[in-house]
Protein backbone atom coordinates (compact mmCIF):
# COMPACT_ATOMS: atom_id res chain seq x y z
CA UNK A 1 0.00 0.00 0.00
CA UNK A 2 1.65 3.23 -1.12
CA UNK A 3 1.35 6.47 0.80
CA UNK A 4 -0.77 9.12 -0.96
CA UNK A 5 -0.25 12.33 1.00
CA UNK A 6 -2.38 14.40 -1.36
CA UNK A 7 -5.57 12.63 -0.33
CA UNK A 8 -4.77 12.95 3.35
CA UNK A 9 -3.97 16.63 3.01
CA UNK A 10 -6.92 17.46 0.78
CA UNK A 11 -9.46 15.75 3.00
CA UNK A 12 -8.00 17.35 6.10
CA UNK A 13 -7.96 20.69 4.31
CA UNK A 14 -11.72 20.80 3.72
CA UNK A 15 -12.62 19.70 7.23
CA UNK A 16 -13.36 22.58 9.57
CA UNK A 17 -10.89 22.76 12.52
CA UNK A 18 -13.78 22.54 14.98
CA UNK A 19 -14.80 19.19 13.47
CA UNK A 20 -12.04 17.32 15.27
CA UNK A 21 -12.43 15.50 18.57
CA UNK A 22 -15.06 13.15 19.93
CA UNK A 23 -18.64 14.25 20.61
CA UNK A 24 -20.98 11.36 21.35
CA UNK A 25 -24.66 11.42 20.39
CA UNK A 26 -26.98 10.62 17.47
CA UNK A 27 -28.88 13.89 17.05
CA UNK A 28 -26.33 15.55 14.75
CA UNK A 29 -25.78 12.54 12.48
CA UNK A 30 -29.52 11.85 12.22
CA UNK A 31 -30.20 15.47 11.27
CA UNK A 32 -27.39 15.39 8.72
CA UNK A 33 -28.57 12.14 7.15
CA UNK A 34 -32.13 13.47 7.04
CA UNK A 35 -30.97 16.40 4.90
CA UNK A 36 -29.21 13.93 2.60
CA UNK A 37 -32.35 11.84 2.05
CA UNK A 38 -31.74 9.23 4.76
CA UNK A 39 -29.27 7.09 2.77
CA UNK A 40 -28.75 4.84 5.81
CA UNK A 41 -32.30 3.50 5.38
CA UNK A 42 -31.43 2.35 1.85
CA UNK A 43 -28.54 0.06 2.78
CA UNK A 44 -28.74 -3.38 4.49
CA UNK A 45 -25.99 -3.52 7.11
CA UNK A 46 -23.95 -5.82 9.27
CA UNK A 47 -22.97 -3.78 12.32
CA UNK A 48 -19.74 -4.64 14.17
CA UNK A 49 -18.78 -3.30 17.62
CA UNK A 50 -16.14 -4.36 20.15
CA UNK A 51 -12.93 -3.35 21.86
CA UNK A 52 -10.65 -5.40 19.60
CA UNK A 53 -11.14 -7.55 16.51
CA UNK A 54 -13.72 -5.34 14.78
CA UNK A 55 -11.56 -4.60 11.78
CA UNK A 56 -10.54 -8.21 11.22
CA UNK A 57 -14.17 -9.37 11.33
CA UNK A 58 -15.19 -6.63 8.89
CA UNK A 59 -12.31 -7.59 6.58
CA UNK A 60 -13.28 -11.28 6.59
CA UNK A 61 -16.95 -10.52 5.90
CA UNK A 62 -16.38 -8.03 3.10
CA UNK A 63 -13.87 -10.31 1.39
CA UNK A 64 -16.09 -13.41 1.56
CA UNK A 65 -19.22 -11.59 0.40
CA UNK A 66 -17.29 -9.95 -2.45
CA UNK A 67 -16.05 -13.37 -3.57
CA UNK A 68 -19.64 -14.61 -3.42
CA UNK A 69 -20.54 -12.04 -6.07
CA UNK A 70 -22.24 -9.38 -3.96
CA UNK A 71 -21.71 -5.62 -4.08
CA UNK A 72 -20.22 -5.00 -0.64
CA UNK A 73 -19.48 -1.75 1.16
CA UNK A 74 -17.12 -1.63 4.12
CA UNK A 75 -16.69 1.25 6.54
CA UNK A 76 -13.90 1.10 9.12
CA UNK A 77 -11.84 3.45 11.25
CA UNK A 78 -9.27 4.69 11.90
CA UNK A 79 -7.36 4.64 8.63
CA UNK A 80 -3.79 3.42 8.48
CA UNK A 81 -2.40 5.71 5.80
CA UNK A 82 -5.19 7.56 3.94
CA UNK A 83 -8.82 8.48 4.48
CA UNK A 84 -9.74 6.41 1.38
CA UNK A 85 -9.23 3.21 3.39
CA UNK A 86 -12.30 3.94 5.53
CA UNK A 87 -14.81 3.65 2.66
CA UNK A 88 -14.36 0.57 0.51
CA UNK A 89 -16.54 -1.20 -2.07
CA UNK A 90 -15.64 -4.72 -3.17
CA UNK A 91 -12.20 -4.35 -1.55
CA UNK A 92 -11.42 -1.16 -3.49
CA UNK A 93 -10.94 2.09 -1.51
CA UNK A 94 -13.06 5.01 -2.65
CA UNK A 95 -11.26 7.16 -5.28
CA UNK A 96 -9.82 10.35 -3.86
CA UNK A 97 -11.91 12.77 -5.92
CA UNK A 98 -15.09 10.85 -5.16
CA UNK A 99 -14.37 11.07 -1.46
CA UNK A 100 -13.67 14.79 -1.67
CA UNK A 101 -16.88 15.35 -3.66
CA UNK A 102 -18.91 13.42 -1.09
CA UNK A 103 -17.47 15.40 1.80
CA UNK A 104 -18.28 18.65 0.02
CA UNK A 105 -21.84 17.46 -0.63
CA UNK A 106 -22.28 16.62 3.03
CA UNK A 107 -20.76 19.93 4.09
CA UNK A 108 -23.19 21.77 1.80
CA UNK A 109 -26.28 20.67 3.77
CA UNK A 110 -24.94 21.75 7.18
CA UNK A 111 -26.85 24.86 8.35
CA UNK A 112 -24.50 27.82 8.70
CA UNK A 113 -25.76 28.69 12.15
CA UNK A 114 -25.33 25.19 13.57
CA UNK A 115 -22.31 23.66 15.24
CA UNK A 116 -20.50 21.60 12.58
CA UNK A 117 -20.52 17.83 12.90
CA UNK A 118 -17.36 16.04 13.96
CA UNK A 119 -14.96 14.61 11.40
CA UNK A 120 -16.20 11.12 12.17
CA UNK A 121 -19.84 12.12 11.72
CA UNK A 122 -19.08 13.80 8.41
CA UNK A 123 -17.09 10.86 7.03
CA UNK A 124 -19.75 8.44 8.27
CA UNK A 125 -22.45 10.41 6.45
CA UNK A 126 -20.30 10.36 3.31
CA UNK A 127 -20.01 6.57 3.60
CA UNK A 128 -23.76 6.10 3.91
CA UNK A 129 -24.31 8.36 0.89
CA UNK A 130 -21.72 6.48 -1.17
CA UNK A 131 -23.11 3.05 -0.35
CA UNK A 132 -26.70 4.14 -1.02
CA UNK A 133 -25.84 5.63 -4.40
CA UNK A 134 -24.01 2.48 -5.45
CA UNK A 135 -26.93 0.39 -4.16
CA UNK A 136 -24.64 -2.04 -2.41
CA UNK A 137 -26.17 -5.36 -1.43
CA UNK A 138 -24.78 -4.98 2.08
CA UNK A 139 -22.55 -2.61 4.03
CA UNK A 140 -20.28 -3.95 6.75
CA UNK A 141 -20.15 -1.05 9.22
CA UNK A 142 -17.59 -0.85 12.02
CA UNK A 143 -18.49 1.15 15.12
CA UNK A 144 -16.09 4.02 15.72
CA UNK A 145 -16.31 4.22 19.51
CA UNK A 146 -18.63 2.44 21.92
CA UNK A 147 -21.86 1.68 20.12
CA UNK A 148 -24.97 3.19 21.68
CA UNK A 149 -24.12 6.80 20.76
CA UNK A 150 -21.79 6.11 17.83
CA UNK A 151 -22.55 7.79 14.51
CA UNK A 152 -22.91 4.40 12.79
CA UNK A 153 -25.75 3.41 15.13
CA UNK A 154 -28.62 4.90 13.15
CA UNK A 155 -30.24 1.78 11.64
CA UNK A 156 -33.21 0.11 13.31
CA UNK A 157 -33.00 -3.25 11.53
CA UNK A 158 -29.44 -4.46 10.88
CA UNK A 159 -29.11 -7.85 9.23
CA UNK A 160 -26.74 -8.86 12.02
CA UNK A 161 -25.15 -7.12 15.02
CA UNK A 162 -21.75 -8.41 16.12
CA UNK A 163 -19.91 -7.66 19.36
CA UNK A 164 -16.38 -8.99 19.03
CA UNK A 165 -14.81 -8.41 22.45
CA UNK A 166 -14.96 -6.12 25.46
CA UNK A 167 -11.99 -4.81 27.42
CA UNK A 168 -11.06 -1.61 29.20
CA UNK A 169 -10.71 1.09 26.54
CA UNK A 170 -11.86 4.68 26.11
CA UNK A 171 -12.84 4.53 29.75
CA UNK A 172 -12.94 8.34 29.95
CA UNK A 173 -15.99 8.23 27.66
CA UNK A 174 -17.51 4.75 27.96
CA UNK A 175 -17.14 4.18 31.70
CA UNK A 176 -14.44 2.75 33.92
CA UNK A 177 -15.88 -0.75 34.40
CA UNK A 178 -16.32 -3.61 31.95
CA UNK A 179 -20.03 -3.59 32.74
CA UNK A 180 -20.35 0.09 31.78
CA UNK A 181 -18.38 -0.45 28.58
CA UNK A 182 -20.53 -3.49 27.75
CA UNK A 183 -23.66 -1.37 28.20
CA UNK A 184 -22.39 1.04 25.54
CA UNK A 185 -21.42 -1.76 23.15
CA UNK A 186 -24.81 -3.41 23.63
CA UNK A 187 -26.39 -0.25 22.26
CA UNK A 188 -26.01 -1.62 18.72
CA UNK A 189 -28.34 -4.54 19.49
CA UNK A 190 -31.86 -4.11 18.08
CA UNK A 191 -35.18 -5.80 18.92
CA UNK A 192 -35.57 -9.14 17.20
CA UNK A 193 -32.29 -8.84 15.24
CA UNK A 194 -29.60 -11.51 15.38
CA UNK A 195 -26.71 -10.84 17.75
CA UNK A 196 -23.40 -12.66 17.36
CA UNK A 197 -21.19 -12.25 20.42
CA UNK A 198 -17.56 -13.13 21.01
CA UNK A 199 -15.80 -14.42 24.11
CA UNK A 200 -16.32 -11.82 26.86
CA UNK A 201 -15.28 -11.36 30.48
CA UNK A 202 -18.06 -12.49 32.82
CA UNK A 203 -18.91 -8.95 33.96
CA UNK A 204 -19.44 -7.88 30.36
CA UNK A 205 -21.18 -11.10 29.35
CA UNK A 206 -23.85 -10.63 32.02
CA UNK A 207 -24.68 -7.16 30.70
CA UNK A 208 -24.86 -8.33 27.09
CA UNK A 209 -27.08 -11.31 27.90
CA UNK A 210 -29.43 -9.11 29.92
CA UNK A 211 -29.76 -6.74 26.97
CA UNK A 212 -30.31 -9.62 24.55
CA UNK A 213 -33.14 -10.90 26.75
CA UNK A 214 -34.73 -7.43 27.02
CA UNK A 215 -34.74 -6.99 23.25
CA UNK A 216 -35.83 -10.52 22.37
CA UNK A 217 -32.79 -11.03 20.16
CA UNK A 218 -31.65 -14.35 18.85
CA UNK A 219 -28.10 -14.54 20.17
CA UNK A 220 -25.24 -16.76 19.04
CA UNK A 221 -21.99 -17.25 20.97
CA UNK A 222 -19.71 -19.10 18.52
CA UNK A 223 -16.95 -21.43 19.59
CA UNK A 224 -13.54 -20.49 18.18
CA UNK A 225 -12.39 -21.85 14.86
CA UNK A 226 -10.54 -25.18 15.17
CA UNK A 227 -7.09 -25.49 13.65
CA UNK A 228 -6.85 -28.38 11.19
CA UNK A 229 -4.11 -29.84 9.03
CA UNK A 230 -3.24 -27.48 6.19
CA UNK A 231 -3.33 -28.71 2.59
CA UNK A 232 0.02 -29.37 0.97
CA UNK A 233 1.63 -26.17 -0.23
CA UNK A 234 -0.47 -23.81 1.89
CA UNK A 235 1.43 -20.81 3.25
CA UNK A 236 -1.20 -20.23 5.95
CA UNK A 237 -2.67 -22.38 8.72
CA UNK A 238 -6.18 -23.70 8.09
CA UNK A 239 -9.21 -23.82 10.32
CA UNK A 240 -12.68 -25.34 10.43
CA UNK A 241 -15.86 -23.57 11.48
CA UNK A 242 -19.55 -24.04 10.62
CA UNK A 243 -18.60 -27.17 8.69
CA UNK A 244 -16.29 -25.30 6.30
CA UNK A 245 -12.50 -25.54 6.02
CA UNK A 246 -10.61 -22.37 5.12
CA UNK A 247 -7.18 -20.68 5.34
CA UNK A 248 -6.36 -18.18 8.10
CA UNK A 249 -4.13 -15.49 6.55
CA UNK A 250 -4.26 -13.13 9.55
CA UNK A 251 -1.82 -13.95 12.35
CA UNK A 252 -2.46 -14.56 16.04
CA UNK A 253 -4.69 -16.76 18.20
CA UNK A 254 -7.31 -14.00 18.34
CA UNK A 255 -8.13 -14.79 14.72
CA UNK A 256 -9.61 -18.12 15.79
CA UNK A 257 -12.30 -16.08 17.57
CA UNK A 258 -12.58 -13.34 14.94
CA UNK A 259 -12.94 -15.80 12.07
CA UNK A 260 -15.61 -17.71 14.03
CA UNK A 261 -17.64 -14.51 14.45
CA UNK A 262 -17.42 -13.84 10.72
CA UNK A 263 -18.38 -17.42 9.94
CA UNK A 264 -21.33 -17.16 12.33
CA UNK A 265 -22.59 -14.21 10.30
CA UNK A 266 -21.99 -16.04 7.01
CA UNK A 267 -23.88 -19.08 8.29
CA UNK A 268 -26.86 -16.90 9.21
CA UNK A 269 -26.88 -15.22 5.78
CA UNK A 270 -26.77 -18.64 4.08
CA UNK A 271 -29.75 -19.72 6.15
CA UNK A 272 -31.55 -16.58 4.97
CA UNK A 273 -31.00 -17.50 1.33
CA UNK A 274 -27.78 -15.67 0.51
CA UNK A 275 -25.76 -17.58 -2.10
CA UNK A 276 -22.36 -18.04 -0.46
CA UNK A 277 -20.54 -21.20 -1.52
CA UNK A 278 -17.79 -22.97 0.39
CA UNK A 279 -15.46 -21.96 -2.42
CA UNK A 280 -16.37 -18.27 -1.93
CA UNK A 281 -15.65 -18.64 1.79
CA UNK A 282 -12.28 -20.24 1.17
CA UNK A 283 -11.31 -17.71 -1.48
CA UNK A 284 -12.60 -14.81 0.60
CA UNK A 285 -10.67 -15.91 3.65
CA UNK A 286 -7.52 -16.43 1.58
CA UNK A 287 -7.86 -12.92 0.09
CA UNK A 288 -8.41 -11.17 3.42
CA UNK A 289 -5.92 -8.43 4.17
CA UNK A 290 -5.87 -6.23 7.27
CA UNK A 291 -2.57 -4.33 7.29
CA UNK A 292 -0.84 -3.16 10.44
CA UNK A 293 -2.05 -5.98 12.68
CA UNK A 294 0.58 -8.62 13.53
CA UNK A 295 2.14 -7.99 10.16
CA UNK A 296 5.72 -8.76 9.16
CA UNK A 297 7.56 -6.27 7.00
CA UNK A 298 11.11 -5.30 6.05
CA UNK A 299 12.51 -1.83 6.67
CA UNK A 300 16.07 -0.92 5.67
CA UNK A 301 16.93 -4.61 5.26
CA UNK A 302 15.77 -5.51 8.79
CA UNK A 303 12.71 -7.59 9.60
CA UNK A 304 10.03 -5.92 11.73
CA UNK A 305 6.79 -7.03 13.33
CA UNK A 306 4.27 -4.18 13.24
CA UNK A 307 1.01 -4.05 15.16
CA UNK A 308 -1.43 -1.29 16.04
CA UNK A 309 -1.92 -2.54 19.61
CA UNK A 310 -3.22 0.48 21.52
CA UNK A 311 -5.02 -0.87 24.60
CA UNK A 312 -4.09 -3.42 27.29
CA UNK A 313 -6.06 -6.28 25.73
CA UNK A 314 -4.53 -5.85 22.27
CA UNK A 315 -1.11 -5.39 23.87
CA UNK A 316 -1.51 -8.76 25.59
CA UNK A 317 -2.47 -10.35 22.26
CA UNK A 318 0.71 -8.88 20.77
CA UNK A 319 2.84 -10.11 23.68
CA UNK A 320 1.37 -13.61 23.37
CA UNK A 321 2.21 -13.63 19.67
CA UNK A 322 5.75 -12.41 20.37
CA UNK A 323 6.25 -15.16 22.98
CA UNK A 324 4.88 -17.78 20.58
CA UNK A 325 7.26 -16.59 17.86
CA UNK A 326 10.26 -16.62 20.20
CA UNK A 327 9.35 -20.12 21.39
CA UNK A 328 9.27 -21.38 17.81
CA UNK A 329 12.70 -19.90 17.16
CA UNK A 330 14.47 -20.50 20.48
CA UNK A 331 12.45 -23.10 22.39
CA UNK A 332 10.46 -22.80 25.62
CA UNK A 333 13.14 -20.89 27.54
CA UNK A 334 12.34 -17.21 26.93
CA UNK A 335 14.97 -15.93 29.37
CA UNK A 336 17.33 -13.65 27.53
CA UNK A 337 15.11 -13.42 24.46
CA UNK A 338 15.22 -9.64 24.16
CA UNK A 339 12.84 -7.51 22.12
CA UNK A 340 13.34 -3.99 20.80
CA UNK A 341 10.10 -2.00 21.01
CA UNK A 342 9.63 1.20 19.02
CA UNK A 343 6.51 2.73 20.53
CA UNK A 344 4.36 5.83 20.36
CA UNK A 345 0.93 6.19 21.95
CA UNK A 346 -1.98 8.57 22.00
CA UNK A 347 -2.38 10.67 25.15
CA UNK A 348 -5.66 9.04 26.24
CA UNK A 349 -4.43 5.43 26.37
CA UNK A 350 -3.69 3.26 29.42
CA UNK A 351 0.06 3.61 29.04
CA UNK A 352 1.15 1.78 32.20
CA UNK A 353 -1.03 -1.27 31.53
CA UNK A 354 0.20 -1.45 27.95
CA UNK A 355 3.83 -1.33 29.10
CA UNK A 356 3.11 -3.96 31.74
CA UNK A 357 1.69 -6.29 29.09
CA UNK A 358 4.55 -5.85 26.64
CA UNK A 359 7.87 -5.24 28.37
CA UNK A 360 10.19 -7.83 29.89
CA UNK A 361 13.63 -7.55 31.58
CA UNK A 362 16.41 -6.94 29.07
CA UNK A 363 14.11 -5.40 26.43
CA UNK A 364 14.88 -2.10 24.72
CA UNK A 365 12.34 0.69 24.35
CA UNK A 366 12.50 3.47 21.77
CA UNK A 367 9.81 6.06 22.50
CA UNK A 368 8.56 8.43 19.80
CA UNK A 369 5.72 10.92 19.25
CA UNK A 370 2.78 9.86 17.07
CA UNK A 371 2.89 12.40 14.21
CA UNK A 372 -0.04 14.76 13.60
CA UNK A 373 -2.05 13.58 16.58
CA UNK A 374 -2.77 14.02 20.28
CA UNK A 375 0.35 12.09 21.15
CA UNK A 376 1.55 11.20 24.62
CA UNK A 377 4.88 13.03 25.13
CA UNK A 378 7.72 10.51 24.81
CA UNK A 379 9.43 12.05 27.86
CA UNK A 380 6.34 11.33 29.96
CA UNK A 381 6.25 7.75 28.69
CA UNK A 382 9.95 7.28 29.51
CA UNK A 383 9.37 8.55 33.06
CA UNK A 384 6.52 6.07 33.41
CA UNK A 385 8.62 3.17 32.14
CA UNK A 386 11.45 4.08 34.49
CA UNK A 387 9.04 4.17 37.45
CA UNK A 388 8.09 0.55 36.79
CA UNK A 389 11.56 -0.65 37.86
CA UNK A 390 12.12 -3.08 34.99
CA UNK A 391 15.81 -3.80 34.29
CA UNK A 392 15.69 -2.75 30.65
CA UNK A 393 18.70 -2.84 28.35
CA UNK A 394 17.78 0.53 26.83
CA UNK A 395 15.03 3.13 27.25
CA UNK A 396 15.27 6.43 25.39
CA UNK A 397 13.13 9.02 23.62
CA UNK A 398 13.60 9.97 19.97
CA UNK A 399 12.36 13.03 18.08
CA UNK A 400 10.74 11.05 15.27
CA UNK A 401 9.96 7.55 14.08
CA UNK A 402 12.69 7.41 11.44
CA UNK A 403 15.44 8.14 13.96
CA UNK A 404 14.13 5.50 16.36
CA UNK A 405 13.86 2.86 13.64
CA UNK A 406 17.40 3.52 12.41
CA UNK A 407 18.75 3.25 15.96
CA UNK A 408 16.78 0.08 16.70
CA UNK A 409 18.04 -1.51 13.50
CA UNK A 410 21.54 -1.21 14.92
CA UNK A 411 20.72 -3.07 18.16
CA UNK A 412 22.09 -6.50 17.29
CA UNK A 413 21.38 -7.93 20.76
CA UNK A 414 17.61 -8.06 20.10
CA UNK A 415 16.00 -11.22 18.79
CA UNK A 416 12.96 -9.32 17.52
CA UNK A 417 12.07 -5.75 16.53
CA UNK A 418 8.49 -4.54 17.03
CA UNK A 419 6.77 -1.28 16.10
CA UNK A 420 3.51 -0.72 17.98
CA UNK A 421 1.33 1.59 20.05
CA UNK A 422 -0.87 3.35 17.49
CA UNK A 423 -2.26 2.59 14.05
CA UNK A 424 -1.45 6.14 13.00
CA UNK A 425 2.18 5.52 13.95
CA UNK A 426 2.22 2.25 11.99
CA UNK A 427 0.93 4.11 8.95
CA UNK A 428 4.04 6.27 8.89
CA UNK A 429 6.16 3.19 8.21
CA UNK A 430 4.58 3.23 4.69
CA UNK A 431 3.46 -0.39 4.71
Amino acid sequence: MARNPSTQQLVQGILHPSQGGIVMGLERIQGLLGKLGDPHHQVPIIHVAGSNGKGSVCAYLSSILTCAGYQVGRYTSPHLIDWNERIVVNEQPIPSMELLNLIEQVQAVIPLESKPPTQFELITAAAWLHFARLRVDVAVMEVGLGGRLDATNVCDRPLISIITSISREHWQILGDTLGAIAHEKAGILKPGCLAIVGSLPMEAQVVIKERVAQLGCQAVFPSPTTIIESPNGSVHPWGECQGVNFPLPLAGKAQLYNSALAMGAIHHLRCQGWQISDTAIQQGMANTRWPGRLQWTTWHECRWLVDGAHNPASAQVLRDYVDSYLEQIHGNNLDGQRVSWVMGMMATKDHREIFQALLRPGDSVFLVPVPDSDSAPPEMLMSLVNSMGLPLFHCQTYPDLHTALITANGFSHSQLRVLCGSLYLIGHLCL
